[in-house]
C-alpha cells in the first residue's frame, strides 16, 4: 500500500495547540512543512482554503504521514463535519491534493477543502493562517 499524506493548513497544525492535535500525534508523524496551490480565507474563527491555478496563490502548512489511514479520516471527517452523520451541502471536503515540499519534491495528501461560496469572505493574503 502507498503512503499516505495528510496536509493541515489551519486548526490542526501544531502551533494552534487545538484540543484536536492529538488526532495528528496518534495517527500519524510530522513529515514536512508543505504549500498548496490555493487561496485562504477567515471563515469564522477558523480557515477554509480553496484551490487555485493560479501559481502565485499558495496555501502554507504541514504535512503529516498518515499510519492509520481509516481510523484518522473517519475521525477527522467528524472533526470537518463532512462524514455522512452531517447535512449537505458540507462545509468542507476532502480530496487528494498535490503538496510541495520545502525540498522542491511533492507528494499527494489529502486536504480538506472548503465548500462554499468565499465571496464574502476575507482572503488570507499571506496563505498562511499562522502568520495571518
Amino acid at each position: 500500500m502507498a503512503t499516505e499524506f495528510i496536509f493541515v493548513y489551519g486548526t490542526l497544525r501544531k502551533q494552534m495547540a487545538s484540543s484536536k492535535q492529538y488526532l495528528l500525534a496518534n495517527y500519524c508523524v510530522y513529515f514536512s512543512a508543505g504549500v498548496m496551490p490555493g487561496k485562504l480565507y477567515e471563515v469564522c474563527g477558523y480557515p477554509g482554503a480553496i484551490e487555485s491555478s493560479d501559481a502565485g496563490h499558495k496555501v502554507f502548512g504541514e504535512l503529516y504521514k498518515i499510519l492509520d489511514q481509516q481510523s484518522l479520516l473517519e475521525l477527522l471527517d467528524e472533526y470537518e463535519e463532512c462524514s455522512e452523520r452531517f447535512p449537505l451541502p458540507h462545509e468542507y471536503s476532502r480530496k487528494q491534493c498535490s503538496i510541495e515540499l520545502v525540498s522542491g519534491s511533492s507528494v499527494v495528501a489529502w486536504v480538506y477543502l472548503y465548500n462554499h461560496d468565499v465571496s464574502t469572505l476575507k482572503q488570507i493574503i499571506s496563505g498562511d493562517y499562522l502568520g495571518g
